[in-house]
């Protein structure tokens, strides 16, 4: 057995995270992955004013917190044992991938390191393996091909995880992510950032109270007769602007009708998510069904794709909550792979940030 430390650095939206990892090897095969550590400071408190990320107040924000993150995740580590560094360079947003690629590049210089790109969106997907403990040989004869949700404030797309490094696109959001439309529609309604956990804490009450004909609410749910795996979501969101615009304003500040639009609008963005998901899983021969991405954490998304997996007898597997939102564990699991394929550059101005990034 072989044991394999490295750091792994994510500044990909407006998380500050920074992981020590270490990777257990049988030969050429991985057997175990595990974060030793894994420090993750949040901005959504200072972002909540806006209603969403602003790019170069995160960039500040990162550059304030990088050294402080990094203290706290190598303070009980010997720093002299590692052998490379992952950073995430794509997808996300340009100023905030910079940031923690410049930090990245820092640390590579001066502990005179290899340094790997990781992918923001196979690090969603690998997650999973930090949660379930095993290695890639279980992983992959016991999980794949999976078709993989991947679903976040600004990502929405389906792809089949033929084996590890090896995925095919089957479909995206054509404008709007499920997370911003959760986002703007809490936004429209008056609830605060983020608005997903919002929408689903009062969609919970229109489901406690029992009466689902208390107000009468209709959205639609878009592109899910398409034949196509790619999303849709800003047509949803106008519906609700549209929706909610012709409420008198007893109703809009109502509390039943507040529970119902929102059960309304997590039921079809649900709906249309699990559709798709449950569609391809039976198109492409899915041995599992796996989600990742800050909107996974949704209990009912969770709640139906776990249904349609077992409706369909294959497995399903989504990461532990901690692990869902932005954070640099995952992003070290894609960065181990990429360092394992010869991906890792040996100048740390060759990486560059890819915001546009696909899987």
């Amino acid at each position: 057995m072989n044991e394999i430390f490295f750091l792994a650095v994510e500044t990909s939206c407006d998380d500050t995270s920074i992981s020590i990892l270490k990777a257990v090897e049988d030969g050429d095969k991985l057997k175990k992955i595990e974060a030793l550590s894994n420090i993750v400071s949040s901005q959504t408190q200072l972002h909540a004013g806006y209603g969403g990320v602003y790019p170069f107040l995160a960039k500040r924000e990162h550059q304030k917190n990088l050294p402080v993150v990094f203290g706290q995740a190598a303070k009980d580590f010997d720093v002299s044992k590692l052998q490379f560094i992952a950073v995430t360079h794509g997808p996300g947003l340009d100023p905030c991938l910079w940031t923690g690629i410049n930090f990245a590049q820092e640390l590579s210089k001066k502990y005179n390191l290899p340094l790997a790109g990781a992918n923001h969106l196979e690090a969603h997907f690998l997650a999973n393996l930090l949660t379930l403990g095993i290695g890639e040989d279980e992983f992959t004869n016991d999980y794949l091909p999976a078709v993989s949700l991947v679903v976040s404030g600004g990502h929405t797309l389906l792809f089949l995880a033929k084996k590890i490094g090896d995925y095919e696109l089957l479909g995206q959001t054509l404008d709007d992510a499920a997370g911003e439309c959760f986002d703007k529609a809490a936004r429209i309604l008056g609830l605060p950032y983020p608005g997903g956990p919002e929408i689903s804490k009062h969609a919970l009450e229109y489901v406690d109270r029992g009466k689902p004909g208390e107000v009468n609410i209709k959205l639609p749910r878009p592109m899910i007769k398409q034949k196509n795996y790619n999303f849709s979501f800003s047509g949803l969101k106008t519906a609700i602007l549209y929706l909610h615009q012709k409420q008198t304003e007893e109703t809009k500040k109502s509390p039943e009708y507040l529970a119902a639009m929102s059960h309304e609008i997590e039921s079809a963005i649900v709906e249309v998510l699990v559709s798709k998901t449950k569609r391809a899983a039976i198109e492409f021969g899915a041995r599992s069904i796996i989600i990742g991405g800050g909107v996974s954490a949704n209990k009912i998304l969770r709640h139906e794709l776990e249904g349609a997996a077992a409706e369909l007898n294959i497995k399903f597997l989504a990461p532990a909550p901690d692990l869902s939102v932005d954070n640099a564990a995952m992003a070290g699991v894609a960065g181990y792979f990429a360092w394992r394929r010869g991906q890792a550059v040996q100048n740390p101005a060759d990486l560059t940030s890819e915001p546009n990034l696909g899987i």
